[in-house]
């Protein structure tokens, strides 16, 4: 699993300004070393200053201790390993001393000015002492040792932990950067999720809407119409059998013409469930699945391994997220066409309703979900004239302009007030539903009664 920056950047468990305590106890045992050796090296430093041993040897180890405190001032460390270099000690704290210089996230100014201190300081150490020793005789090389000696110690000195120094460094703020990239892309993986998730539940609740809708304008429409017929049926039973005859088949054609409707409306119903479910599951495998290879890229990424995360299909997850929510919602099934008015207006005829259609314009095909939508407006108006102003005189108007197709249904008061309701109920959402239809499209939809008394449905959407 990958150690996320946020991980990274828990609370410290080590003492004081360390960390953790494998840094602490490891920084303790480097200034142990160093304030031994820079002990015994304080013996000989004392007998050639004139000092007592003792002095020299609590002078090495006060300066050898400075180590400790490496990781929280490296700088002053590397100033103390400069120092006390002329005395030829503290070989261990200048090393580690330009190391942890390097590593850390100071100026490269100010860690090549100490660099560059550190190696002229040891140069010019190592060129006295050296001409010391051939001048007393304990060398007999010629002279082009002296500075040869001078150059490569302060060379071997200085230039390997610098450069392994920087080398650290450098890796270590790579794998921070690697970090911060792997938590914010699963911080947008997240949110990606979430979207999905609002997108497939908008998608069910539109599908659920939609559904609904198709419902009400199938049972509303052929069973007042049945209902209307079944009344004119009782009333003329004894009176004209043959009419009544008539008025039971065409109550038969009713129901028929609404369960066919309704078995075709739970078709899809049960089709659609499906394969939205399924998109959504194919949708949160994919980010897993990519989130997976997030983590795998940082952890190849820290064990030195090329190929780190550069790029995360993160636009082709929000364009497969953006899919399965527009998928979910389903495609408009097959429905009414503007080509079937005329029989929905003899329906309504033939239910002794007087209504009179006129069509203006060039007739033409539309887009599917408008001609559904225009015959749906159409339906539910000539419903509530059934329910609420049955026998009134009714006037559908259709035209066909050039951008957009425009229909409205007008009744006339009833004749009868008394009898205006039918006697079906109704729920109160038919003109909130044509409403909703008409505004999707883009187009307008108002409704109201007329001065007349009548009530009046007009709406206007657009042909594309």
């Amino acid at each position: 699993m990958t150690t996320t920056g946020e991980d990274h950047e828990a609370v410290p468990t080590g003492p004081w300004w360390w960390a953790r305590r494998r840094s602490a106890a490891l920084d303790g045992g480097l200034a142990l070393v160093s304030a031994l050796e820079c002990g015994a090296e304080g013996v000989p430093f004392a007998r050639d200053a004139g000092i007592p041993a003792s002095l020299g040897i609590v002078f090495g180890v006060l300066a050898g201790s400075v180590l400790l405190i490496r990781r929280r001032w490296p700088i002053a460390v590397v100033l103390v390993a400069i120092a006390i270099t002329p005395a030829q000690m503290g070989f261990l704290m200048g090393i580690v001393g330009l190391y942890t210089l390097a590593s850390c996230e100071l100026p490269r100014r100010v860690i090549a000015a100490l660099a560059g201190m550190s190696l002229l300081g040891t140069m010019i150490v190592t060129f006295v002492r050296v001409r010391q020793d051939m001048a007393r005789g304990d060398l007999t090389l010629g002279n082009w040792f002296v500075p040869f000696a001078a150059v490569t110690t302060s060379l071997g000195l200085t230039a390997p932990p610098l450069l392994l120094g920087l080398y650290v460094g450098a890796r270590r703020r790579l794998m921070e950067s690697l970090r911060e990239r792997a938590d914010s892309l699963e911080r947008e993986l997240q949110l990606l999720a979430e979207r999905a998730e609002e997108r497939a539940e908008w998608a069910r609740n539109e599908e659920r809407t939609r559904i609904a809708r198709e419902m009400h304008d199938v049972v509303a429409h052929r069973v007042s119409l049945m209902v209307v017929h079944a009344a004119a049926l009782q009333a003329v039973a004894r009176k004209d059998p043959e009419k009544a005859v008539k008025n039971a088949a065409l109550v038969g054609d009713m129901g028929r013409q609404a369960l066919t409707e309704l078995r075709e409306m739970l078709g899809v119903l049960r089709s659609t469930e499906g394969p939205a479910q399924v998109q959504v599951q194919t949708q949160a495998q994919t980010q897993v699945q990519t989130r997976s290879q997030v983590r795998t890229r940082a952890e190849a990424s820290e064990q030195g391994v090329p190929g780190a995360p550069d790029a995360v299909p993160l636009a082709a997850v929000g364009a497969a997220a953006a899919a399965a929510a527009s998928r979910a919602a389903g495609g408009t099934p097959e429905g009414p066409c503007l080509s079937e008015l005329d029989e929905l207006v003899g329906q309504s005829a033939a239910a002794g309703m007087a209504v009179d259609l006129s069509v203006q314009g060039t007739v033409r095909p539309y887009a599917a979900e408008v001609e559904q939508t225009a015959y749906r407006v159409v339906q539910e108006a000539l419903t509530n004239v059934h329910k609420h102003a049955a026998g009134a005189k009714t006037y559908v108007r259709l035209a066909h302009r050039s951008a957009e197709i425009a229909m409205q249904v007008e009744n006339e008061p009833p004749p009868e007030p008394a009898s205006a309701s039918a006697g079906l109920p109704s729920g109160g959402n038919g003109l909130l539903g044509m409403r909703e239809r008409v505004v999707a499209l883009g187009g307008v939809f108002v409704s109201g009664p007329t001065d007349a008394g009548g009530f009046r449905v007009s709406a206007v959407i657009p042909a594309s």
